[in-house]
């Protein structure tokens, strides 16, 4: 079946196969999405402005791999990407596999990473335009958390589910 381009910028691509339309990631890009603990146990969350939105979201932290130097190794990009959005450097990186942010609607993937033995060597915040804030939670308390921020009106990542489930395991133990 034939493939048609819609539009196509830097990062993306809108194609049609059929009657199906999806975005599609251009490049050689991958993402990282980061589970950090920080040396207190406690979860190391980000909050930043999110244009599609229009509000700020409360996420893991994360970003590309490759949008800066070609064929980056996904561990390279996710220790680069943590050490720029929270100032922690981490001691151990571990690679937990390739997902899917929404296959109906895209073709982005992302690799989870695990981050522990961390050591702080920064502010973070990101660069400039991203203003990022940093958050630490206890995974207990990341239910009530997320249910604050987003009674506050911010949004809420669809990866921070991870994090809920690792707060009702940390409950039942």
């Amino acid at each position: 079946m034939t493939v048609e381009t819609m539009w196509e910028g830097r990062f993306l691509a809108v194609r049609k196969q059929g009657n199906w339309e999806y975005a599609e990631r251009q490049g050689e890009i991958a993402a990282a999405v980061i589970v950090a603990t920080d040396p207190d146990g406690r979860l190391v969350l980000v909050e930043q402005y999110r244009v599609p939105i229009g509000r700020n979201c409360i996420e893991l932290p994360a970003g590309l791999v490759g949008d800066e130097t070609a064929g980056e190794a996904v561990i390279d990009g996710a220790r680069r990407e943590l050490e720029e959005e929270t100032g922690y450097r981490a001691g151990r990186i571990e690679d937990c596999g390739l997902f899917y942010s929404s296959p109906g609607m895209t073709s982005e993937c992302f690799t989870i990473v695990r981050a522990t033995d961390l050591v702080r060597v920064g502010e973070g915040g990101g660069t400039a335009e991203e203003g990022i804030t940093v958050h630490h939670v206890m995974p207990a308390d990341v239910p009530r958390f997320i249910a604050e921020r987003r009674a506050a009106g911010l949004g809420i990542d669809a990866k921070i589910l991870l994090l809920l489930d690792i707060a009702t395991v940390e409950r039942s133990s």
